[in-house]
């Protein structure tokens, strides 16, 4: 793999921040792929082969309710960001396939590709976002990410291009306001 930056926004170090409608925030930053990725790309997403660049997108989007308790309420809220991670990332994947950038989201419910086939391996949000954001993780009956702010109450999402990271960063930030994120400055 070829020598990446460790993390690719307009600031270095500043994830692109956004704020929906009821006042939720979104946190989205572009990274270089952690080791794993690196290792397993045609494991996960075996209809990629050897392609020199790939960019990780990490989605956080920040939950009404801590999610380490498995309840009824969180299990429907999981589902709900589940649900907006899915409707952005295809219209981001999709607009950066439109510019010839070969681009997917990974599932969050089961860790495999949206728009290719399945790999041999399931991707884990959890993982790499502990990877390339060096949050910590509480062990429960399934791992939760901490975030610094928002503690527990996170939904980490990924998506994995090869488009260039301020393809991905312009194309993020015009197509936020179809989904209700507005940039938080």
């Amino acid at each position: 793999m070829a020598n990446y930056p460790r993390v690719y926004t307009s600031e270095q170090g500043c994830p692109i921040n956004l704020v929906g409608k009821t006042g939720q925030a979104v946190e989205i930053s572009i990274h270089s792929p952690s080791q794993y990725i690196c290792a397993n790309c045609e494991r996960i997403i075996p209809d990629w082969k050897q392609q020199s660049f790939l960019w990780v997108v990490i989605v956080l989007q920040q939950s009404r309710y801590e999610l380490v308790e498995r309840t009824a309420k969180v299990e429907i809220e999981k589902e709900r960001l589940r649900e907006k991670f899915m409707r952005f990332g295809c219209d981001l994947a999709f607009n950066l396939r439109d510019r010839s950038y070969l681009t997917d989201l990974i599932d969050p419910r089961t860790g495999y590709p949206l728009l290719s086939s399945p790999g041999a391996v399931p991707h884990d949000d959890t993982a790499v976002a502990t990877a390339l954001l060096k949050y910590p993780v509480i062990q429960n009956k399934c791992r939760v990410l901490v975030h610094p702010y928002w503690g527990t109450a996170v939904y980490p999402s990924t998506l994995i291009s090869e488009a260039p990271p301020a393809i991905i960063e312009s194309v993020i930030k015009g197509i936020a306001p179809m989904h209700g994120w507005q940039e938080n400055i």
